[in-house]
């Protein structure tokens, strides 16, 4: 597998991705997780015009699409239930899906993101069930509670050299 960061070309087929993660998540008792559309296509062009959406491809084709960038989470400023493991800057991940076309995927993601930047902040919805897993095995440790823009909470974990 490799990762190439995304381009504004790639927005339409990663798309469908973003459906199939939204249909994996409803199968695995995650029903509050990424409704109304969400992401929605101006949220992906807008990662990609930053330089923030990526792909990652098997044999050329699209495995997972994910969101990465090393600098502030506005979300992460406040953390209840616990802390953050440190202070130091962060990358953080957003938007993972997979295309369910092979295995491993998830933390293929994680590992690259890691090498990219030695302190990883995440976060996911209390009912992501299979994320929590997959974060846990990674090597992300639980911190606690954070609030997003909407105003929901998501569990918050960290993974950190």
């Amino acid at each position: 597998m490799e990762i190439r960061t995304a381009t504004l070309a790639d927005v339409p087929a990663m798309m469908p991705v973003y459906d199939l993660g939204r249909a994996f998540m409803r199968r695995n008792g995650n029903e509050s997780q990424w409704i109304n559309g969400y992401p929605s296509r101006e949220l992906i062009e807008q990662d990609a015009a930053q330089d923030r959406a990526f792909l990652c491809l098997e044999a050329g084709k699209i495995a997972a699409v994910f969101t990465f960038f090393v600098g502030e989470e506005p979300s992460y400023r406040e953390i209840r239930e616990g802390a953050w493991l440190n202070d130091a800057p962060y990358g953080v991940i957003h938007r993972l899906a997979s295309a369910g076309v092979t295995g491993g995927v998830g933390r293929f993601v994680f590992d690259w993101c890691f090498r990219q930047c030695k302190n990883l902040r995440v976060d996911t919805h209390r009912d992501n069930m299979v994320m929590r897993r997959l974060l846990e095995s990674s090597g992300f440790v639980f911190c606690g509670v954070i609030t997003i823009e909407d105003g929901t909470e998501r569990v918050a974990f960290q993974r950190a050299r």
